[in-house]
């Protein structure tokens, strides 16, 4: 009788069998979506929120972000905003901070890669010390769209190059890898196609260039090569450090120099430093768009 009763559950108004529906997505309820989510990359979980309704709330769930930001994200948020609502979510946070936030009057922005996480910083060429940068028989600042900042530090000629920099900044704890964007030659568009103008390259493949780099913590490195490849932007390696705690600032000094006065160098646009990951040093794509 308890078997005739249970079949009687699955049947139609004509006593026809009804074969139940195997269990969908649609069926999953939100708090057991949101624990699958927290296992996923931010852009997975941005992709599977457009599958319907419970997805997307459950890609609003405040843990499934506080995973995702960097365990130090409160003190970078003090770092980076003058003024934040309270109320933000966890996925509003890390959204604020994968924009390309500006910093020092908009002489550096810094900003969280949006596929892992992983906070990365650029300075600009107007954020650097450049020797003789006031002087424009030798240094020009010039407009151009190939730098996120919009203008770059063009060299025509001069005997002593030297660029410094320095920063204190409360990293996540990490390995970081500093590099120099630089282009020989001055880039220019002609009749909407892009040119280069190498009249003024010279004297760098006489002597290298020297690159340095020290923490305040004792750390330190230093290494040289040529600057070569004329009409590329090119990043130079500069060199590595490691963050122990996030929740403290590291002051990081970097330097490209060229001093040898035995002869005069030229035809360089000095963009930006850009510091990040050293586990995305092999991502290609990410230098790419940086």
């Amino acid at each position: 009788m308890m078997g005739i009763g249970f079949s009687s559950m699955f049947a139609d108004r004509n006593g026809s069998q009804i074969v139940p529906s195997k269990p969908s997505l649609v069926d999953l309820p939100e708090s057991c979506v949101a624990e699958i989510l927290g296992y996923l990359n931010p852009t997975q979980i941005c992709e599977l929120a457009r599958l319907n309704r419970t997805f997307r709330g459950a890609s609003w769930a405040d843990f499934v972000w506080e995973s995702k930001l960097p365990p130090n994200y409160d003190v970078l948020l003090r770092e980076i905003f003058d003024d934040l609502p309270r109320d933000l979510g966890k996925r509003e946070i890390y959204a604020r901070l994968c924009r390309k936030n500006t910093l020092d009057e908009g002489s550096k922005k810094v900003w969280l890669d949006g596929s892992t996480g992983k906070l990365c910083l650029s300075i600009s060429s107007k954020g650097l010390s450049i020797t003789g940068i006031d002087d424009r028989r030798y240094w020009n600042h010039i407009p151009t769209e190939e730098s996120r900042f919009h203008t770059v530090a063009y060299l025509q000629q001069i005997w002593w190059f030297e660029v410094d920099g320095e920063l204190e900044f409360p990293f996540p704890a990490g390995t970081y890898s500093l590099f120099f964007r630089l282009h020989l030659g001055r880039a220019s568009k002609r009749f909407g196609r892009r040119v280069c103008n190498t009249e003024h390259i010279h004297g760098w493949d006489i002597k290298p260039v020297r690159f340095q780099l020290s923490t305040s913590d004792g750390q330190s490195s230093s290494s040289q090569c040529f600057l070569k490849e004329p009409g590329k932007w090119v990043f130079y390696h500069a060199g590595d450090f490691v963050v122990q705690n996030g929740n403290a600032s590291t002051r990081v000094k970097f330097s490209l120099t060229q001093i040898d006065c035995t002869h005069t160098k030229g035809g360089l646009c000095v963009d930006s430093v850009l510091i990040y990951p050293s586990e995305l040093r092999k991502v290609k794509a990410f230098l790419n768009c940086s």
